[in-house]
C-alpha cells in the first residue's frame, strides 16, 4: 500500500507559501511507516520546530489500474476519506533551497493521519464535498473539492500515468489554504461535510 499525495492544488495555499502555480500536479509518495497508528497522539519530531497541518480530502483505491481514462477513473474509488498530511517546514524549506527531495519533511514516521471513511454514494457530487479542520475549537483550514486546480479523476487519470495503482492505495488530493504550526496539547479534529472523521492529540 502505497500514499500518493498532490501538491499545489488549491490556489490560495499556493499563494499562501508564496510557490509558482503548476503545469500539471506536484506529486510524492509516503511509505506505509508515515500512517499515524489510530487512536494515537501525534508527536513532534526532535529534527523540526515548525510542523505544519496540511487538512486533505483522501480517495482509496479499490481497484489495479494502470493507464486510466479520465472517464473510467470513478470506477477506481468508491470511498472517500480525510487526513492530515503533516510537513516539517522548517526542514521542507531546507531542503527546497537545495534542489532536494522532500520526503524528510513529508514522509516521516506519524506525519499521514487517515481518519474514517465515508461510501461515495453518500455524496451527491465528489467535485463539491466541503471539509475544514478544527484547532482548538477553532476553524482553521475549510475548503471544497470545487476549489481543486485537478479534480479528483482527473489526479486519478495523471497518477497512473506513472504508478501502477494497487488496491488500498490512497490519494491525498491537496490541501487549501490555512496552513499553520502545530505545538503540543493542541487538538485536531477533521470534518468532511457536517461528519468528524478524525480527532489527534499533539504531544
Amino acid at each position: 500500500m502505497k500514499l500518493i499525495c498532490i501538491g499545489r492544488n488549491y490556489t490560495e495555499h499556493i499563494k499562501e507559501l508564496d510557490n509558482e502555480k503548476p503545469t500539471d500536479p506536484v506529486v510524492f509518495l509516503k511509505p506505509d511507516t508515515s500512517l499515524l497508528l489510530k487512536k494515537q497522539p501525534f508527536f513532534i519530531p526532535d529534527f523540526s520546530e515548525d510542523i505544519h497541518h496540511e487538512v486533505e480530502i483522501l480517495v482509496k483505491i479499490n481497484r489495479v489500474g494502470k493507464h486510466i481514462d479520465k472517464k473510467f477513473a470513478h470506477k477506481y474509488y468508491n470511498e472517500i476519506g480525510l487526513g492530515i498530511d503533516f510537513t516539517a517546514r522548517d526542514l521542507q524549506a531546507q531542503l527546497k533551497a537545495k534542489g532536494l527531495p522532500w520526503e524528510k519533511a513529508k514522509a516521516f514516521d506519524g506525519a499521514a493521519v487517515v481518519g474514517n471513511w465515508l461510501a461515495k454514494k453518500e455524496f451527491s457530487d465528489v467535485n463539491n464535498i466541503n471539509f475544514s479542520l478544527e484547532k482548538n475549537g477553532s476553524i482553521v483550514q475549510q475548503g471544497s473539492t470545487s476549489h481543486m486546480l485537478w479534480k479528483i479523476d482527473e489526479l486519478i487519470e495523471y497518477v497512473s500515468k506513472y504508478f501502477t495503482l494497487k488496491i488500498g492505495d490512497i490519494i491525498f488530493t491537496g490541501t487549501p489554504a490555512g496552513v499553520g504550526k502545530v505545538v503540543a496539547n493542541d487538538k485536531l479534529n477533521g470534518f468532511l461535510e457536517d461528519k468528524q472523521l478524525f480527532s489527534i492529540t499533539i504531544k
